[in-house]
């Protein structure tokens, strides 16, 4: 996994909870092993104690998130960094047994995993991540998605920066919500000016 794929854990992490429909599934032990990759360390790691722990660093991510998608960059970025500060990477130069098209190694930056919970495993890798993502993209590609009641955390990977739904089911949702706002407003504009001519006529 190349570092800047670890953004996608923090995404992963932050969406299992839907706090406008108070809905959570980390709520056991096997929900928090599906957020690690096969033949993570944090499969074996991953316990009870992990559940209140991770659900915590999860608020701590969501905070990440939407002080961007307010557009408050700095408290984005400090938010990202006290993450950081609390769970450090090692970072290791992995290939993988991946070859170029000369036949030369591809070698990227890889997370140990070293850590000694699986919550910090899993905050280091996400953290890191995220700030890798934050530091190539900008801070306004970390967004929350504006389709009512959906608040899923999303990447912006839009060539033009546009994106606003954390998937195409929410974006058709929103438009069509839209669509139906301003046809009940056009009626209503209809209608007032329908009255509007019959009281003239009178």
């Amino acid at each position: 996994m190349e570092l800047a794929s670890y953004a996608d854990m923090a995404v992963r992490l932050v969406n299992t909870e839907q706090p406008d429909r108070h809905q959570d599934t980390l709520t056991s032990v096997e929900a928090l092993r599906a957020l690690f990759g096969q033949g993570s360390r944090g499969l074996r790691l991953a316990d009870e104690s992990d559940l209140p722990r991770l659900r915590s660093v999860r608020l701590r991510l969501r905070a990440v998130f939407e002080s961007a998608a307010e557009g408050d960059e700095s408290r984005a970025v400090n938010l990202l960094n006290e993450l950081l500060t609390e769970y450090p990477v090692s970072p290791l130069v992995s290939g993988h047994g991946m070859l170029d098209e000369h036949g030369h190694t591809q070698w990227h930056l890889h997370i140990a995993e070293n850590a000694n919970t699986a919550t910090a495993l899993f905050a280091a890798g996400a953290g890191m991540g995220l700030a890798v993502h934050l530091t190539e993209h900008g801070v306004d590609r970390l967004g929350i998605c504006q389709a009512t009641p959906c608040r899923n955390a999303y990447l912006d990977t839009s060539t033009n920066r546009s994106r606003r739904y954390c998937s195409d089911r929410c974006a058709t949702r929103a438009n069509v919500a839209a669509y139906r706002a301003r046809k009940r407003e056009a009626a209503s504009a209809d209608a007032a000016t329908a009255a509007a001519v019959t009281a003239a006529e009178r």
